[in-house]
């Protein structure tokens, strides 16, 4: 009678058993996911060329000021020229308006960033399997989260401080740093509450259906249609020149693009001014900053609802129906 063969044998190597390599924290979780998340934004090509245009009114003022510093070098009249322009310039406007001009490009990168952050993983049924593992509803809310808030937030700093630094060694002698010496801290706190209030949006909102082209949609849809309510309180604004009621200026910032940009202008502290320095003749006085103490609440608000709403939303159940 044959031997029958023996088809399982003992491991012989045992050397895993004494492994004493580093083992990593089960604290981090969150940033497995963020990671993946801006791997796959930083894999489509289009965000590149928005990172590059978001930043397109520092860039221009930039080559404006190196031209006129040309001029200027060894020429009289060019710096008396240079000393003109430059001092039309409310150096902390500047800021607002490179911020200001960049709302629609940040708009279309948090899409890119956060559309489909949730809501793909809700076609997909991935909810069942991230929760089913040893991940948190936290660490996976975090993670998304995470992974929008920071490319959004460098794609608006890096522009910011590049700016920034040309100014203060360039033009200290035109007072760049007299204006506010405490510009830089106030643009580096109006920025990441721009992150936060867009990635909190964006998530709430991906949250709410099973395909990113839709969330995306959505989210569009309310920003332009808010933003055409505001740009109707504006024209309104300018129409009575001035004399409209509080009520008008205050509905003015009643869009997502007026929320950013009136906390800009009250952390900034300043009603803005035409941009380049221009001198354009205003048929009514700009528009004032809303109050601080109200507009960061509302900021707060918002996002501490849409992130509710993502919360409400996230949960490993599949529907059969």
């Amino acid at each position: 009678m044959s031997q029958v063969p023996q088809t399982s044998t003992p491991i012989a190597d045992l050397s895993y058993r004494n492994y004493g390599g580093p083992l990593e924290s089960p604290r981090f979780r969150w940033w497995v996911i963020a990671k993946q998340g801006m791997r796959l934004a930083l894999k489509k090509k289009s965000l590149y060329w928005l990172m590059a245009v978001a930043g397109w009114y520092y860039a221009v003022m930039i080559i404006v000021l190196f031209f006129l510093e040309q001029i200027a070098a060894g020429n009289p009249q060019g710096k008396q020229a240079t000393q003109v322009f430059v001092d039309r310039l409310i150096w902390k406007d500047q800021f607002l308006h490179g911020y200001s001009f960049s709302q629609l490009i940040l708009l279309i990168i948090a899409l890119l960033l956060g559309a489909g952050s949730i809501a793909n993983d809700n076609r997909a049924n991935a909810l069942l399997v991230y929760l089913s593992k040893p991940c948190s509803k936290f660490d996976y809310m975090f993670g998304k989260w995470i992974g929008i808030f920071l490319p959004l937030l460098a794609i608006m700093t890096v522009p910011t401080l590049v700016f920034y630094g040309y100014g203060a060694l360039s033009f200290r002698d035109y007072g760049f740093l007299k204006d506010d010496p405490y510009l830089l801290p106030k643009m580096l706190m109006v920025l990441p509450l721009s992150a936060m209030l867009h990635s909190s949006i964006v998530l709430g909102v991906s949250s709410l259906f099973n395909q990113g082209r839709v969330a995306g949609a959505t989210y569009a849809g309310i920003y332009f249609l808010t933003n055409f309510f505001t740009k109707l309180m504006q024209v309104a604004w300018f129409t009575s020149r001035g004399e409209a009621p509080e009520i008008v200026k205050n509905l003015f910032y009643f869009s997502i693009d007026g929320l950013q940009i009136g906390m800009a202008k009250a952390i900034l502290g300043t009603s803005g001014s035409p941009p380049f320095g221009a001198q354009v003749p205003s048929r009514a006085a700009p528009i004032g900053p809303p109050n601080l103490a109200i507009v960061l609440p509302i900021v707060f608000a918002i996002t501490a609802l849409s992130l509710l709403l993502a919360w409400r939303r996230v949960r490993a159940v599949e529907v059969v129906g």
